[in-house]
């Protein structure tokens, strides 16, 4: 069974269990529901870095990132570093996140918290403005059209930016007007290689209204400049940053090469 199947098996699973623990009722009580979102895109379109700096511990492909990484000093590092957004993977099973770890990042910094995430059910949606997310990711791969559109259309009534991520051309059918950021991976998550120059590739098929970033694969401040100069206004970079002992400081020192680059 191919890694994103067996995901999504888990999640539907996963899922089910929630729901039969907390209603969307009670999400929607929740504290932080009610708080004023800070959008992404708009953040990424004022930014003159353009980084997404991801939390995760682990992934499929490497089980032991930094699986003992608290967000609480990382998020804030993040945020003094100077990035447009944080990205938090809130899938336990699998990456070794979970809620809390959004929540508590919320308490502490007003910078975007994108909550990465498998999202195959309303409720996921729900979730994230309860637990103080300001985006939600939509993954095409494991979406219909129709989906992506009802989730899209659920996530703006909510006041939740929408991030697209695409790998293929054919993916971008699925695109909606909903959505405010597309994302292209530069990872093909059938087989995990990855390719930065696929961005470049795809950079002109991309909805010109949509804010546009590159995913996975951004190791060095001359991808970015490259990325940059075809039109990409975003870098989402995770492991770079968290497979070292200090995720935030490594973060820091990489925008003070870009800028010192450019």
């Amino acid at each position: 069974m191919h890694i994103l199947d067996k995901i999504v098996a888990h999640k539907r699973t996963e899922i089910s269990n929630r729901k039969a623990k907390q209603s969307i009722t009670s999400l929607e009580g929740a504290l932080l529901f009610e708080r004023d979102t800070t959008s992404l895109a708009t953040s990424l379109r004022n930014s003159s870095t353009g980084i997404i700096a991801e939390f995760k511990r682990r992934s499929p492909s490497k089980p032991t990132i930094n699986l003992a990484a608290q967000v609480r000093p990382i998020v804030t590092h993040y945020t003094q570093a100077g990035v447009s957004g944080i990205s938090i993977l809130t899938d336990n099973h699998f990456f070794g996140g979970n809620d809390h770890d959004i929540t508590d990042a919320r308490r502490i910094v007003d910078t975007p918290l994108l909550r990465k995430e498998f999202i195959i059910d309303e409720y996921q949606i729900v979730e994230a403005k309860a637990i103080g997310a300001d985006a939600v990711l939509l993954i095409t791969e494991i979406l219909t059209k129709e989906e992506v559109k009802t989730f899209a259309d659920l996530a703006k009534s909510l006041h939740l930016d929408v991030l697209l991520e695409i790998h293929t051309e054919e993916q971008l059918e699925k695109y909606t007007p909903s959505v405010d950021i597309v994302g292209v991976n530069n990872r093909d998550l059938t087989q995990f290689t990855v390719d930065p120059e696929h961005s470049v590739r795809l950079f002109d098929k991309l909805p010109e209204e949509a804010v546009k970033i590159s995913e996975s694969g951004i190791t060095d401040p001359e991808t970015i400049i490259r990325l940059r100069e075809v039109g990409y206004q975003g870098f989402l970079i995770g492991e770079r940053f968290m497979k070292t002992l200090d995720p935030g400081e490594a973060c820091r020192q990489f925008i003070h090469s870009l800028t010192v680059v450019t």
